[in-house]
């Protein structure tokens, strides 16, 4: 029988050392062509090279430039010399993290500074996670424990005073000449009222109670002013049934019908009882509309709650004077003047509550001293 050469089988250490793991593949030669380096180069594995240190390049020139820290690293050398007395331990210790591109020192990642958190904007309220919506002077206030009133100011307060100059002196005049700022106030209480309420937009309800202004306008204009009664309250009782109809054909929810319903029953009846002024004795109309237009200019004067508005009383009943004089009232003019006073400060006083906003100083801190002092001129005529 033929002697065959002794063949180590796979896995056999003829020098009785313990199995060796798989060293890596040598560092290309020389004769390599570029082609085969880059292919070279992709077979090691070393990704997450983007939070550890890269391992320095290896002494042998390499033909590829340095390349930076979040790109791949070049091929690192394993070629070492065997000899029976080399311990195994610390190659082998030492290169599974070399072949990562992590050295042992740099294993463990620093972490990283915890961000320091902005400082929040004054401007601004509190962050939410569903988006943080705009926040009122008025909800600002409350949830700071302020009182949430904002009263118009002097800017307001001038637009009333014109208009209520207007309706004083074109109610001498003829009751058509009286309609015209009356309209206009009309319209403004309408729009007004919505937006104090924070209904906005509402054209349907705006338009609906301006439209029952206008008619009872035009009911006191054909009947006269001894119909007045009935050609104010009747629009208002028709105007209360037409916005319970429409509200219960919509399809919207409860709340939420229940909120317009009672919004278009204010305005509308806000926007009807301003005719009072139509239906009034003309010169008790324009003792009311000056005493209110003196009254909210004090109002608006830089002064104490109470003494402004004993101010305000007191101017308001000097124009009733002053103006019941001219018309031929005489004292009486101070009566009305003072009590048209107490119902526009009460309307300033809506206006400044809840929802204040430029808009709604410009609408129902205009319009609402005036309408809420229309019912009492023309009961006191």
């Amino acid at each position: 029988m033929t002697n065959q050469p002794y063949e180590p089988y796979e896995g056999y250490d003829p020098y009785q050392q313990p199995p060796q793991q798989p060293q890596p593949p040598a560092q290309p030669q020389w004769g390599y062509d570029e082609q085969q380096y880059a292919t070279q180069q992709w077979q090691g594995q070393t990704w997450e090279t983007q939070t550890h240190t890269p391992v320095q390049a290896a002494a042998a020139p390499s033909p590829t430039p340095a390349a930076p820290e979040t790109a791949y690293l070049p091929p690192q050398s394993y070629e070492r010399p065997y000899t029976a007395e080399q311990p195994q331990s610390q190659p082998q210790s030492q290169q599974p993290s070399q072949a990562f591109g992590t050295p042992a020192s740099a294993a463990a990642p620093a972490p990283a500074p915890a961000p320091t958190p902005a400082e929040p904007d004054a401007g601004y309220g509190p962050a939410t996670l569903a988006g943080n919506a705009r926040v009122t002077d008025a909800q600002r206030a409350r949830l700071e424990g302020r009182s949430p009133i904002i009263e118009p100011g002097m800017q307001p307060a001038l637009l009333t005073a014109l208009l209520g100059l207007l309706l004083a002196v074109a109610a001498p005049i003829s009751p058509y000449a009286l309609v015209v700022p009356l309209v206009l106030l009309q319209a403004v209480t309408a729009a007004g009222w919505f937006r104090l309420n924070g209904m906005w937009p509402a054209r349907q309800g705006i338009a609906l109670a301006f439209l029952g202004g206008v008619t009872a306008d035009v009911a006191v204009l054909v009947a006269g002013r001894d119909q007045a009664p009935a050609a104010i309250l009747g629009p208002l009782g028709v105007w209360v049934l037409l916005t319970l109809v429409l509200q219960l054909r919509s399809h919207a929810d409860p709340d939420t019908r229940m909120y317009g319903l009672m919004a278009t029953v204010a305005s509308s009846a806000l926007a009807i009882i301003a005719t009072g002024f139509l239906g009034a004795d003309p010169d008790a109309a324009s003792v009311g509309a000056a005493a209110v237009a003196v009254a909210v200019l004090a109002r608006a004067l830089p002064l104490p709650t109470a003494a402004s508005v004993v101010v305000s009383l007191l101017a308001a009943a000097g124009a009733g004077i002053a103006v019941g004089g001219m018309t031929g009232l005489g004292a009486k003019g101070a009566l009305i003047g003072a009590a048209a006073a107490v119902c526009a400060l009460i309307g300033h006083r809506a206006a400044s509550y809840d929802y204040p906003s430029r808009f709604v100083h410009f609408t129902a801190g205009v319009a609402l001293p005036l309408t809420a002092a229309a019912p009492l001129v023309w009961i006191l005529h």
